[in-house]
């Protein structure tokens, strides 16, 4: 059965990893995505040579037609009709190839990236909860959209740059040294200087890139943060400090923005003077030669259309320089949570035991367990607890007494640290993960529901599921009455969350699932906390019904809801201080009949306050 969980007290692991990833591993592993469409980016390459290789004949073509000055001989005019129709030819050929290239790229890029988020989602998913403790749901999101989407850029735009641009620049090199190798040898003084001049930016530009994107964190970060806290701040009236704060932040974020654009347009103009000046150089050198009829004047065209190709690729190429940078940074994030081994594991096939789920007695075992969520913090000391099949338990406790805890264990949300939980003899770490959640069905103080219909909501999206069943379900924990008088009866679109629902009829659906896919054992983490009297009375009857047939362990906020229980468990500071059931328990005049007292103070003065309003 699928849960989603609310914890009494969580893991405080310290914040999500932020160690150092090895960057050049991390692209290996990111590189290995495109292993499978080897022959497409071969096709890729192919397509590039080609196009790149068109668009190079044509300042031959034009070089030709000046040097053998087709005009002046007899068949000038068909030659010069020849020559028009070869370059017509090229742009054409060219612009196939690059649109074919193209075309490739793309789907070889997203089909990379589509098998990325799938991969990084199933990696996710299959993570103990100790894992979302230390990495907040907002960083993941980013992960699985922002994170990929980049990575996606990587392969769709710097790399098309890396071999377009890349093969280009060697095919122009070519080209000059085959039409004068001395002028070629002269425009080969270029690259020092072009070196130096990417040496001397690149550390300005990863230093400019990492304070932009780390302002934009922190803006992000904020914004966030202020949104899901709207509420209080309304109500404490800090819309201004708030905005002032936001202020401050969005202007050193534009601070740092414009910093790093001065940073990438001073680079490429810097590369645009430096092309400026080659041609200028070729011009004076090439145009020397011509006037000493030491080199053609064809071969000198063709040689500035070739120099100002020279330059394109390597702008190209530059362009892409902080696409590549965040590419980077994207890997190290996105393997750093690849790299994180879930804690709690499915047993090896050799030691893996099964239970069939329609045998399961419900016999739960909590044999001398040891638990802590962080080191040297103890929960949970030497715990032992015994339940009965079919026995109806109610934990009591204030907060911190390790009551949810128990429930983190039993689901196998946590493992413990010493000792075992049982169920029908066999450790649960022995249990394949999926066979425990079929056997074990929580239900929480918040339930869960997805947007979409309230039939998928009850069966969990599960087609396999007769609508039948999910009618007869809601009938029997009362729900049906409540969804007949939405419009769409159980078609019925609901958003997010349930919203539009009350906390009480959001519970009757999660009964509804528990008799959908009959668990032998029932947990309630804190399912009343929160209900009025009339939603709890609901609650409760549905209660009874579900109960029925099954081990069911209530985690109580209300000591109203456990106090027909077969057995009430009093914790207190990680261990067992009374058990029983209530009458004895209030007899006895200890822990609990305090906490009795205490819930029936608090219940009058609620209904006082109600009855002076």
């Amino acid at each position: 059965m699928k849960t989603i969980r609310t914890d009494e007290s969580k893991r405080n692991d310290g914040p999500a990893e932020t160690g150092n990833v090895d960057r050049g591993k991390a692209l290996r592993a990111l590189l290995a995505y495109a292993k499978p469409h080897r022959r497409t980016f071969l096709l890729v390459f192919l397509c590039s040579f080609l196009a790149i290789s068109a668009d190079l004949l044509q300042p031959y073509l034009i070089k030709i037609a000046i040097d053998e000055n087709v005009l002046a001989g007899p068949e000038g005019f068909r030659t010069l009709v020849w020559i028009g129709g070869s370059f017509l030819l090229l742009a054409v050929l060219s612009f196939v190839f690059t649109f074919v290239q193209a075309n490739l790229l793309q789907r070889a890029g997203q089909g990379i990236v589509a098998q990325l988020r799938k991969d990084l989602f199933h990696h996710i998913s299959s993570q103990s909860m100790s894992f979302f403790d230390r990495h907040p749901i907002g960083s993941l999101v980013t992960n699985e959209s922002s994170d990929t989407e980049t990575i996606s850029q990587f392969f769709t735009q710097v790399l098309v740059s890396l071999v377009r641009d890349g093969l280009m620049l060697v095919l122009v090199v070519c080209f000059m040294f085959s039409l004068d190798a001395t002028l070629a040898s002269y425009c080969l003084l270029l690259f020092p200087v072009i070196f130096g001049i990417s040496i001397a930016f690149r550390k300005l530009l990863r230093s400019s890139y990492q304070r932009a994107r780390a302002q934009l964190s922190r803006l992000i970060a904020f914004t966030a943060e202020n949104l899901s806290g709207m509420s209080l701040i309304q109500a404490f009236h800090q819309e201004k400090e708030q905005t002032r704060q936001f202020t401050e932040r969005n202007a050193q974020y534009l601070k740092e923005n414009l910093r790093e654009v001065r940073a990438t347009v001073s680079f490429n103009r810097t590369f645009d003077m430096l092309g400026s000046i080659s041609v200028a150089l070729v011009v004076w050198l090439g145009g020397m030669a011509v006037l000493g009829r030491k080199l053609d004047f064809g071969i000198l065209y063709a040689f500035i259309n070739y120099i100002r190709l020279f330059f394109q690729p390597i702008n190209a190429i530059t362009q892409q320089w902080n696409t590549l940078q965040s590419t980077l940074v994207s890997a190290e994030r996105l393997w750093r949570i690849f790299s994180v081994q879930p804690a709690v594991r499915d047993p090896q096939p050799e030691e893996a035991k099964e239970l069939d789920p329609d045998r399961v007695q419900g016999k739960v075992d909590f044999n001398r367990i040891r638990f802590s969520y962080v080191d040297d913090l103890e929960v949970l000391h030497g715990l032992d607890l015994h339940i009965k099949p079919g026995e109806f338990i109610g934990i009591v406790g204030t907060t911190g007494a390790g009551k949810s805890s128990l429930v983190n264990l039993l689901t196998r949300f946590y493992d413990v640290n010493k000792g075992s939980v049982e169920i029908d003899g066999v450790d649960i770490r022995k249990l394949p993960l999926d066979s425990l959640h079929h056997i074990v069905g929580l239900v929480q103080q918040e339930p869960f529901l997805y947007s979409g219909t309230i039939l998928d909501n009850v069966r969990l999206f599960r087609e396999d599921v007769p609508r039948e069943d999910v009618i007869r379900a809601c009938k029997l924990v009362g729900a049906h009455p409540m969804i007949q008088r939405l419009k769409s009866g159980y078609d019925a679109k609901l958003s997010e969350r349930g919203s539009g629902l009350s906390a009480g009829e959001r519970q009757l659906i999660a009964f509804a699932r528990i008799l959908i896919f009959q668990p032998k054992i029932l947990i309630l983490d804190e399912a009343t906390a929160h209900l009025d009297s009339h939603s709890e009375q609901m609650i409760q009857r549905a209660l009874n019904y579900v109960s029925q047939g099954r081990t069911t362990i209530v985690i109580a906020h209300r000591l109203s809801t456990i106090q027909h229980a077969d057995r009430i468990i009093v914790m207190q500071g990680g261990v067992i201080a009374e058990e029983g059931p209530h009458d004895v328990l209030m007899k006895r005049g200890g822990y609990y009949a305090e906490l009795h007292r205490q819930s029936r103070g608090i219940a009058a003065a609620a209904g006082g306050a109600a009855g002076g309003s």
